[in-house]
């Protein structure tokens, strides 16, 4: 193995690492070498993550919305991992496609609370414990295409996204000082329960895969190098960036 990908002795938290891309970056951080806390909101979806992924896995209800919720289970996640090295704040949400016309102040801060509140808080704990411990760290937020093209009808999920882009550059300078990197990663068309309906749809597919050079959608399997990369030694140098994951999506 090269060694600066080794992550023997790591210890990471993922939110939203019961399904999806969450998974596909605990899973491969596992394989890695190291141990992971998984948190999301669904009881059974979340306890059976944890035991798909094996012994080297925690797994913690959290509604990342709370305050409350997030201080508690940051601090349960380091009593069960020991410390915590890096942090994936994956989880959030979409909505149905809405005219921004048709669109209520309910359905825009609800997206908003889950998808910046949320990042906010988990960042935070993450931070303050990484600060406190004096050896550096890694915060990875999963933003999203949408941040950086007009993702019509979308216009709530787009603002969200973009806001966790611009929050993750400020903490990338704010954060450099303690040795701790943070970046983001903005994926494309992914299969997730997130995207099944849009997928499902025989319409929107024929419109959509032809402009994705790929030519096929992308899976949590496309995300495991990117999450073992920044937790890594290899990303030591590398921060206040834009992964864009999307088969070339964005480039077409």
């Amino acid at each position: 193995m090269y060694k600066p990908f080794d992550l023997t002795g790591r210890c990471a938290v993922v939110t939203g690492g019961n399904g999806g891309i969450g998974y596909g970056m605990a899973e491969a951080l596992i394989a890695a070498g190291a141990r992971v806390a998984i948190w999301g909101s669904n009881p059974e979806k979340t306890a059976k993550a944890k035991a798909s992924l094996g012994a080297n896995a925690e797994a913690f209800v959290c509604d990342v919305t709370s305050e409350e919720a997030v201080e508690k289970t940051f601090a349960d996640s380091v009593a069960a991992l020991g410390h915590v090295n890096a942090c994936f704040a994956n989880a959030g949400v979409s909505s149905k496609p809405t005219p921004v016309l048709d669109m209520t102040l309910a359905e825009f801060r609800r997206v908003m609370q889950v998808n910046v509140e949320g990042v906010f808080l988990t960042f935070r704990a993450a931070a303050r414990h990484m600060a406190g411990r004096g050896q550096g760290g890694a915060l990875v937020a999963t933003a999203s295409t949408a941040a950086i093209e007009g993702a019509a009808r979308n216009s709530h999920y787009g603002a969200s996204k973009g806001a966790v882009t611009s929050y993750v550059r400020a903490l990338a300078v704010e954060l450099a000082r303690h040795r701790i990197r943070v970046n983001s990663i903005l994926p494309g068309w992914i299969e997730t329960e997130m995207t099944a309906r849009a997928m499902g749809d025989e319409m929107f597919a024929k419109a959509v895969l032809p402009r994705i050079p790929a030519r096929r959608w992308g899976t949590r399997d496309d995300f495991g190098a990117i999450a073992v990369y920044l937790m890594s030694d290899g990303s030591v140098y590398h921060t206040g960036e834009q992964f864009v994951i999307d088969g070339g999506y964005t480039k077409f």
